[in-house]
């Protein structure tokens, strides 16, 4: 075989090895009836047992810190950083541990659904606004549900 023959087999590898870098997991959750996805690379842990302790002179959407493991972490509810009102937390509430850029927080959400492996060239990026903007791009499911993805950077902006 000369070098410019191909075999079937390393068309098909090359191909599914290209096909997988697309691939990123990510972990789904909900806040305000809003399906939100972050990258597993950010993600450290979900808590779904915690005390926050408030904190005094910060903006209404960091509603305090935890402590874990000897840790300090400060917690960003993200309906309120949206720009909803609080509401009670509830048995599916929880805390996604975070860490973005070697700053860790912790994200108040009400429940999280699922790990999910999503091919980035199908989503769509959504433009960025005022720098407000907490979700950087979005895909729709197979069932419908569209998913925005947390844009991490933006959330531990002030």
């Amino acid at each position: 075989m000369s070098s410019t023959d191909f075999d079937m087999e390393d068309i098909v590898s090359v191909s599914e090895s290209s096909e997988n870098e697309n691939i990123e997991r990510f972990l789904t959750f909900i806040s305000d009836n809003i399906t939100f996805g972050v990258s597993t690379n950010h993600v450290i842990e979900i808590i779904s047992t915690y005390m926050i302790r408030p904190l005094p002179m910060v903006p209404g959407y960091i509603k305090g810190i935890i402590n874990l493991r000897g840790m300090v972490i400060p917690v960003i509810d993200l309906r309120m950083r949206m720009g909803k009102p609080a509401e009670e937390y509830t048995s599916s509430s929880c805390i996604i541990v975070l860490e973005i850029d070697e700053v860790t927080i912790g994200v108040l959400v009400d429940s999280v659904i699922q790990v999910l492996d999503i091919d980035v060239t199908k989503t769509t990026p959504i433009p960025v606004r005022d720098n407000q903007e907490l979700a950087s791009s979005m895909t729709s499911l197979e069932d419908g549900t569209v998913v925005l993805f947390l844009n991490c950077e933006q959330m531990i902006q002030q």
